[in-house]
């Protein structure tokens, strides 16, 4: 009748529950700060005397920083253990956001954009490690749609404190004191993160065995570089042209082109939480395979519906098929890698996609100066088709090796 037997592994499930709650909390901390910037943007470039221009000098900072700390994040992680790494990112992201809520020159506030990126890439790389290595394709997409469920109040937060007390850098004090109390969490729960699993397959490789380099010369891992590249800056571009090619291209009330807009990043979240109650029965490969067909036919409608309306849920299906895609791509890392490369190619991975979140909306940016905004939308027709058949790509690759 005894139960002792039973408690450690019991105790051990229960700190993974805990575990996986609390990355479920550090996603929705890491999607709060990213749509802050735009948000704030018009008061922050009339406090320091800006052209519109120099709002790209924060995506630099931010992309510079977040390639840095995702790249090496695999080796990171080895270093300082998950734990440290987690605590230490966030506490980055909080000095971040309060620095620039408090910073008196621009220069600083665009240094503060570094530390910003170095601590989200930091936990973004570890998270995702953590979670795609000890869950199922369901969490994976419900920690994504946390990250959603972030960038949605984020932007509330700053609106609220610019109506409200008409200081953006309130709206920076306060996301920077909720990333503070994450670094709390995260501090005291660091010694768990580095647990071993409480069962793991006894024949797998530890990932101290794969060295960055030797990551780095496995062909399908560049194969999935090259897809979160892709995908990133395909859904990046999609969510900051829309508003302008609405209301600058195509006559859409500004109100109506918000609520689109926000319905766009809407549709990216109610497809991940969709996406993980069937992606164990449907299959991963199959529901990216859909998933991209859909993004695909839904930038075609956006980019060439005859009326207005038709567009309109072409953008909102671009964004229900994009929604799975990169939780299942960080998914199927381990399960076609294995862990001992997977801990370096999701810190790749996530530096490819911001990466590409910096590079391809700004690739737009040109192409719209030079064509007109239409151009926009063909643009992410291509970006959409470039995804499937990468995809396609790599589908074949890894099937011939298993062959």
């Amino acid at each position: 009748m005894s139960r002792g037997p039973e408690t450690p592994k019991s105790d051990a499930n229960r700190s993974q529950v805990l575990l996986l709650v609390i990355a479920y909390v550090g996603f929705v901390s890491l999607g709060l700060p990213d749509p802050v910037a735009g948000v704030a943007w018009p008061f922050v470039r009339d406090v320091f005397s800006l052209s519109q221009s120099s709002f790209g000098l924060v995506f630099i900072a931010l992309g510079c920083g977040y390639c840095a700390s995702g790249f090496f994040g695999g080796k990171l992680t080895q270093m300082l253990g998950l734990g440290n790494l987690l605590w230490i990112s966030s506490g980055l992201v909080a000095v971040a956001m309060l620095g620039s809520s408090l910073a008196p020159v621009w220069p600083l506030f665009v240094a503060c954009g570094i530390v910003w990126g170095l601590g989200s890439g930091g936990i973004d790389a570890g998270l995702n490690a953590y979670v795609s290595s000890r869950f199922s394709s369901r969490h994976v997409n419900w920690l994504h749609a946390c990250y959603s469920l972030g960038a949605t109040l984020g932007p509330l937060l700053m609106t609220a404190a610019l109506v409200r007390a008409g200081s953006w850098r309130l709206g920076y004090g306060i996301v920077g004191g909720l990333l503070l109390l994450m670094t709390i969490l995260f501090l005291i729960t660091r010694r768990r993160w580095d647990e071993p699993a409480p069962s793991t397959d006894r024949n797998a490789v530890p990932s101290a065995e794969v060295g960055m380099r030797e990551a780095l010369r496995e062909p399908l891992v560049w194969l999935q570089v090259v897809l979160f590249f892709l995908y990133v800056g395909l859904e990046f571009t999609v969510g900051q042209w829309c508003f302008t090619l609405l209301t600058e291209s195509r006559g859409t009330p500004a109100g109506t082109a918000g609520m689109l807009a926000g319905a766009y990043y809407g549709a990216i979240g109610v497809g991940r939480i969709a996406a993980g109650a069937v992606s164990q029965r449907f299959g991963l490969d199959r529901l990216l395979r859909v998933s991209m067909t859909a993004a695909l036919f839904g930038a075609a409608i956006f980019a060439f519906a005859a009326f207005a309306e038709l567009s309109y849920a072409g953008l909102i299906l671009i964004g229900l098929g994009l929604a799975p895609v990169f939780p299942c791509l960080m998914a199927r890392t381990p399960q076609r890698l294995g862990e001992a490369y997977a801990v370096h190619a999701v810190g790749f991975q996530v530096s490819a996609g911001m990466l590409g979140a910096a590079l391809i909306p700004a690739l737009a940016g040109v192409l719209a100066e030079t064509w007109g905004l239409q151009i926009v939308a063909e643009f992410a027709v291509l970006l959409a088709g470039l995804l499937f058949q990468t995809h396609e790509l790599l589908l074949n690759v890894a099937g011939g090796r298993n062959r």
